[in-house]
């Protein structure tokens, strides 16, 4: 065999072994991406964690979430997250990344938890459902909203309340948020929130409320204290 030949068989080899390790290599990354995405996976190298100053709220990103929706659930825009994080593609974020939301979006940490920002305070809740109603007549009796944006569905406030260091309890007082869970007293699957108006000798309560029934419009109820149902208040 001539040398040329020999030189020509070395670097076909060496291709093949070039090609094979190029695809083993792809192939890992493939199964990398793929356990991310399906099971919440994620590389340390996969992302620069932002850092978030002692004033924000830091927003663990879990599957299933996308930044817009994220926005909307501290009263904000994707574009202004993606802006404060310094986010290269808004349409990427990664399982377990850190999102940082300002200060000024509505919620930040303090020592003792979850508080409102004062300056932004007001009702976020769809006008006509039970959320806003008793946002609202919260407000009107006691000169604040609540202070929760996210996973605020009805049956959520009371694990809202504890997040916030809300007084959560079985017992009924006049102007407390009455919660109840899906399916307790007629409740449907969000569960629904009232404002207890008046507190009757046999411990039932006359709460006033949105959305419950068939009426478009505020309608006093009668409800009593048991399983499923907490008082909220401040």
């Amino acid at each position: 065999m001539s040398e040329i030949q020999h030189l020509c068989q070395y670097f076909q080899q060496h291709r093949v072994v070039r090609i094979i390790v190029e695809y083993l290599v792809m192939m890992t990354s493939l199964a990398v991406i793929l356990l991310s995405n399906v099971f919440g996976f994620v590389r340390s190298d996969a992302f620069a964690q932002a850092s978030c100053t002692s004033d924000d709220l830091t927003h663990v990103v879990t599957p299933g979430e996308t930044l817009d929706g994220i926005a909307s659930s501290y009263n904000t825009t994707w574009q202004r997250l993606a802006s404060y994080n310094h986010l290269a593609d808004p349409n990427t974020i990664a399982v377990s990344q850190h999102i940082c939301i300002p200060h000024s979006s509505g919620v930040v940490m303090s020592g003792k938890g979850l508080v409102a920002t004062a300056s932004e305070q007001s009702n976020p809740f769809p006008y006509g459902a039970c959320t806003w109603w008793a946002d609202e007549r919260y407000f009107q009796l006691h000169g604040m909203y609540v202070p929760w944006r996210m996973n605020a569905n009805a049956y959520q406030w009371v694990a809202r309340a504890y997040d916030f260091n809300w007084h959560v309890s079985s017992q009924p007082s006049v102007g407390a948020i009455l919660v109840l869970q899906p399916g307790v007293e007629g409740a449907y699957g969000m569960g629904h929130v009232a404002i207890v108006e008046s507190v009757l000798g046999n411990g039932h309560v006359i709460a006033s409320n949105m959305a419950w029934g068939w009426s478009s419009g505020v309608t006093n109820t009668q409800f009593a204290p048991g399983p499923g149902v907490s008082f909220i208040t401040n």
